[in-house]
């Protein structure tokens, strides 16, 4: 990890420990992280999970991938370069989420397995849970909601992933969602499920 370019910073700690704001909230924070390709489902899991634990009261945002790019990253384009710092970027949003103890759930592409791991890297023990979003390319065409699989075979999309640019499965992810073979709702259960039985939030 890089330094701060910056001198004469310091790290400010809050006045609530860590247990005391979890005792408050009745959750940890925890960043699910969805990965897959485009047409995956991700961001419609991802929407539809927020929907259920927000139901159950739940402070849970999701932090989406064309959204980002509106705005934090509105100056990144897909280079491998450009990739990489999204996803870095994104990991230190997503990391002060979490000590806020907002269960954060990020739709992202994130191709590059070094990127995710980086990601890990700097979250606190258990934060981190990596969700890949299995979808066979050929369902990922069919659905084509953006229409950017018809673009890229055309060459109008250059580093498309899947396409003309690589995406690195997750070796050992802790959830995996087929989507080809789910349903939305069923598949956004079983995030919540997940966080349920492993004690992320109570009741």
């Amino acid at each position: 990890m890089s330094e701060p370019k910056s001198a004469n910073i310091h790290w400010h700690g809050a006045n609530v420990e860590q247990g005391e704001r979890e005792q408050i909230l009745g959750q940890k924070g925890a960043v699910i992280w969805f990965t897959g390709l485009s047409g995956s489902g991700k961001s419609t899991v991802a929407r539809r999970a927020e929907q259920l634990l927000l139901e159950r009261g739940r402070p849970v945002y999701v932090l989406d991938g064309d959204n980002i790019r509106f705005g934090l990253n509105k100056d990144l384009g897909f280079s491998p370069k450009d990739r990489t710092e999204n996803i870095r970027r994104i990991g230190e949003v997503a990391k002060l989420f979490a000590d806020a103890c907002v269960i954060t759930l990020t739709a992202f592409i994130s191709p590059y397995r070094a990127d995710r791991d980086q990601v890990r890297a700097i979250m606190p023990e258990a934060t981190f849970v990596e969700c890949f979003v299995n979808t066979p390319i050929e369902i990922c065409e069919s659905r084509d909601p953006k229409g950017l699989y018809k673009k890229a075979r055309a060459g109008q999309i250059p580093e498309f992933t899947g396409i003309s640019a690589p995406y690195e499965e997750p070796e050992k992810p802790e959830l995996e969602l087929r989507t080809g073979e789910l349903s939305v709702d069923e598949a956004a259960q079983a995030v919540v499920d997940y966080l349920e039985k492993r004690g992320y939030f109570r009741g």
